[in-house]
């Protein structure tokens, strides 16, 4: 079975996993927009630095705050003209697996 790599870095790192994690919720708590756009934002930066596995992180958490699948889809492609369809052909996929619950 594969380990969770965020697993892992908190078990080997747990001090600057933590403050990591101040950091992430500090971001969580800015009010410029709601955390569906949030997710969607962070979906297609994943995207474009070709991250599959933080897209398909993403795109679960996306569709836990009521993203439909075309807007999950649509964060990815939107990288097509930026990142190349490399980017896009790379993450699309494990998008569809974020969005099915797989992960």
């Amino acid at each position: 079975m594969k380990k969770n790599p965020y697993e892992l870095f908190q078990k080997e790192c747990p001090e600057l996993a933590a403050r990591f994690n101040d950091l992430v919720e500090a971001q969580k708590a800015l009010k410029v927009f709601d955390a569906k756009t949030k997710q969607l934002i962070n979906i297609a930066i994943q995207t474009a630095n070709r991250n599959p596995r933080g897209v398909q992180m993403h795109a679960m958490m996306a569709k836990n705050e009521g993203a439909a699948r075309e807007e999950i889809v649509g964060a990815v492609v939107l990288n097509l003209h930026h990142s190349g369809l490399a980017s896009v052909l790379e993450c699309l996929p494990a998008a569809i697996d974020g969005l099915e619950g797989k992960f």
